[in-house]
């Protein structure tokens, strides 16, 4: 992911001065990190996440100690460029596979903070400039925080939009159930997003077939409103334009009355009641006989 940094930085009023303090914080705090992520730890440790994520695996904890260590390294180096993105953004990917909490982590880094802050008004002899140098760090951290977030959202973002994908692919199942005939039986809720979803998927499917007769069965879809009734149609006349017959099935009386109310106009497209009378109608339209 491309990230415009001076952009970035502005947005958090990050300016070169607070980059200077942030390092001059670093030489304050060198000797005082060691034990910054022992306290971090202690705290951590009373925290449910902590025997969720690492439970006795004391090897696997101080290899994180380790990589946190090396964190905080490049933090106080404040060389915010692509390479130190690219590392938060890291953190994020790792917390979003882990499954870790938003709050554990905030709480984490707002444990963080106080404890690096603290220790800052408490160095001897206290440095003039310690309420910048404290404010400049409040804003690296809040930048820290932000990459991470914003790239645990992200993932989060796509695994929705992947599961979103996966169960329309689910919901709409174009069937052949004869030669020339398909059907699509419609369940749940309907909005303008599936139903695009519905034509596209059918019309492709009716092309590859070379469906002669195009069922769409809307018996389980629990209401139709004034759009969505549009989109049927809609795609219903589609078809008709590639040559094949659409006949609606499963028209409840609650929604033929609906439809009514509504004013939408269905045309010439066939409807029936039931899927059995559908089916009869599209047999007949393709000049088959069953005895």
């Amino acid at each position: 992911m491309h990230e415009d940094i001076e952009q970035l930085k502005d947005k958090f009023c990050i300016t070169a001065t607070d980059t200077e303090l942030v390092r001059q914080a670093g030489t304050l705090l060198a000797d005082f990190m060691p034990e910054f992520i022992e306290k971090w730890y202690a705290w951590l440790k009373q925290q449910e996440e902590f025997s969720l994520f690492f439970g006795s695996n004391s090897s696997n904890l101080k290899r994180v100690q380790e990589q946190q260590s090396i964190h905080w390294q490049s933090f106080f180096v404040a060389h915010i460029n692509d390479n130190y993105i690219k590392e938060r953004r890291h953190i994020g990917e790792v917390h979003a596979r882990i499954g870790l909490p938003n709050d554990i982590y905030f709480a984490g880094m707002s444990i963080a903070s106080q404890l690096l802050s603290d220790e800052l008004w408490n160095i001897k002899p206290m440095p003039a400039n310690i309420g910048a140098i404290a404010n400049a760090l409040t804003k690296h951290l809040f930048l820290d925080s932000y990459l991470v977030i914003d790239e645990i959202a992200r993932i989060q973002n796509l695994r929705l939009s992947e599961s979103h994908k996966a169960m329309m692919e689910m919901s709409t199942p174009v069937t052949p159930i004869w030669e020339g005939i398909l059907l699509l039986p419609l369940l749940g809720i309907l909005d303008s997003s599936r139903t695009q979803e519905i034509m596209n998927k059918s019309l492709s499917k009716i092309s590859e077939e070379r469906t002669k007769v195009f069922i769409l069965d809307i018996s389980g879809v629990a209401s139709v409103d004034t759009a969505v009734a549009n989109q049927l149609i809609k795609i219903t006349k589609a078809t008709q334009l590639m040559g094949c017959s659409a006949i609606i099935s499963g028209i409840s009386p609650a929604i033929a009355r609906t439809i009514v109310e509504l004013g939408v106009n269905i045309g010439e497209i066939k409807t029936t009641s039931t899927l059995r009378d559908a089916f009869e109608i599209a047999l007949k339209l393709i000049n088959v006989t069953v005895s």
